[in-house]
């Protein structure tokens, strides 16, 4: 078995994240805090002490980038041949699992936003259900992954 919970006869075909490019708030709060870490040792030049003001703070910085990291690594969707799995990490030590059977998938659809969306290769991905959609964005190659996740939902529905 290569995940917890899966079925008999159930195969993994593709699984994937989100573009790496959702973890920026990450990367934002590292250089904040060292901004934020460098103001005193630019006011008082002459204290030595404010160095260990500006490494405390870019090691809160460093432990916050960390910590998007890990919920950007953690949260991840699985297709196989029966099933989309989403699986979010919303914190340390919570999760969430949403299970959507590729028969009960009417419609899917993809977009990519503009040119950027384009040039870092990233776009949304929507599933829709009679009883509601999962909406996946800034999913990296959202043109292949639709092609997968399209042939999997045929092959479920015949």
């Amino acid at each position: 078995m290569d995940f917890e919970g899966q079925r008999e006869g159930e195969e993994v075909e593709l699984v994937f994240r989100k573009h790496l490019m959702t973890a920026w708030r990450g990367l934002l709060f590292l250089i904040l805090m060292s901004v934020v870490g460098a103001v005193p040792m630019l006011i008082l030049r002459d204290n030595h002490d404010m160095f260990y003001i500006w490494l405390a703070c870019f090691v809160i910085g460093v432990i916050g980038m960390l910590r998007v990291y890990v919920l950007w690594y953690f949260t991840y969707y699985l297709a196989t041949n029966q099933r989309v799995r989403q699986v979010r990490q919303k914190g340390f030590f919570r999760k969430s699992v949403v299970d959507l059977g590729l028969d009960k998938i009417q419609s899917l659809s993809y977009e990519v936003p503009g040119i950027l969306g384009g040039v870092f290769g990233y776009g949304t991905l929507l599933l829709q259900t009679q009883v509601g959609n999962m909406r996946i964005s800034m999913v990296r190659q959202p043109e292949k992954t639709y092609n997968i996740l399209q042939d999997l939902v045929d092959k479920a529905q015949r």
